[in-house]
């Protein structure tokens, strides 16, 4: 009975969408795959709609997903962060100097290595450049609901999203670089750039001025009740759409090579597990209260995946294995995440109380 009561509590806040995001995932796999077989020029005409390597109507979309995160980050919040600062450092070492060094040294160890037998050497380098786009681009938007079915602190989460989105602006670009070059990879690195400005900047800029454009005109109550809400469905909306497209033009590689899609998934997985050990731990033995030590874990397990389609479509293009692997990430992660919300849950008990203020540093009792 409790086992299935905190089932429940794990699904609760999720949307119908997002809850069933792994089912949809799917679908669209198999209705992509359709698509391209079937109907062959389909993807022959989008492959037309291309500027700079860069997908049109993917581009469209991938800003469809990607707007309504920057809509939730509050810059103004930022100067909170020198109250939680072991929190913050747990969250930006582990994401920017441990994660993408783990998940090329994972991606390698299988792809290169341990499936080597199974995988051909130039197609495992295009699976581990998905890999690293994945590893360098820790969540954003998705961690406010991990954090919310952990019973996060929001001010927190909030706090970490916003310097993890600054950082990724001045990080993402050179780590890519750095590991897809001892990958042996030939990267345009000018596309690189573009793609980070393109999905990264432009949205988070569009945002952050409509936020503050909204909130000064109607107000805050009606940004957070009526505006923002808008905006549910059409990040899954966009993501759903670019599957089908993605995998309109991976059809021969998924019916030639099912066993892939499983041998790519294996050294997510563990990947994912690993970076929430390593948070989760560290937070435990700074004796960190379990509102900051669930979010800043979280924040590293998962991905920023919408960013990793849309940088490894520009750079490899759609028909690549590095965008297959970013699209595999998407299909794991859900039931992933959802697992690692349980385990923070049952775990609760590993720290102190919950503070009532956003300074997650105790405070000394008095004399």
């Amino acid at each position: 009975m409790k086992k299935k009561e905190a089932i429940q509590q794990d699904n609760k806040g999720l949307g119908f969408f997002e809850r069933y995001l792994t089912i949809w995932v799917a679908l669209c796999i198999v209705l992509g795959v359709a698509v391209g077989q079937l109907i062959p020029i389909f993807p022959e005409i989008l492959s037309g709609w291309e500027y700079a390597n860069v997908s049109i109507p993917v581009a469209i979309l991938i800003w469809l997903m990607i707007y309504p995160m920057m809509l939730k980050i509050d810059f103004t919040s930022i100067v909170n962060a020198l109250k939680m600062p072991k929190g913050l450092c747990v969250t930006c070492v582990t994401n920017w100097l441990i994660k993408p060094f783990t998940m090329f040294l994972f991606a390698w160890l299988f792809l290169k290595v341990i499936f080597s037998s199974y995988i051909p050497d130039s197609l495992a380098n295009e699976y581990i450049a998905g890999a690293v786009l994945l590893g360098a681009a820790p969540c954003t938007a998705m961690v406010f609901v991990w954090s919310h079915l952990t019973k996060g602190n929001p001010a927190y989460t909030l706090v970490q999203v916003a310097i993890n989105d600054l950082i990724l602006l001045f990080a993402f670009a050179p780590i890519v670089m750095f590991l897809l070059g001892v990958s042996n990879v030939i990267v345009p690195y000018d596309t690189l750039f573009i793609s980070v400005i393109l999905f990264v900047v432009i949205p988070l800029t569009a945002g952050y001025l409509s936020r503050n454009y909204i909130i000064k005109n109607k107000g805050r109550e009606y940004f957070d009740n009526v505006f923002i809400k808008k905006f549910d469905n059409i990040t899954i909306f966009g993501l759903l759409l670019t599957l089908i497209i993605l995998f309109s033009f991976q059809g021969d590689v998924i019916i030639n090579n099912p066993i892939h899609i499983v041998l790519i998934a294996i050294p997510l997985i563990i990947q994912t597990f690993f970076i929430f050990m390593i948070a989760y731990g560290w937070a435990k033995a700074w004796n960190l209260p379990h509102d900051i030590a669930a979010p800043a874990s979280m924040i590293g397990a998962s991905n920023f995946f919408e960013l990793a389609v849309a940088v490894a479509i520009a750079l490899f293009g759609l028909q690549s294995g590095a965008a297959l692997v970013t699209v595999v990430g998407v299909l794991v992660e859900v039931p992933l995440m959802l697992a690692l919300v349980r385990i923070a849950n049952n775990t609760r008990h590993w720290f102190p109380e919950t503070y009532n203020t956003v300074d997650v540093m105790p405070k000394r009792p008095s004399m």
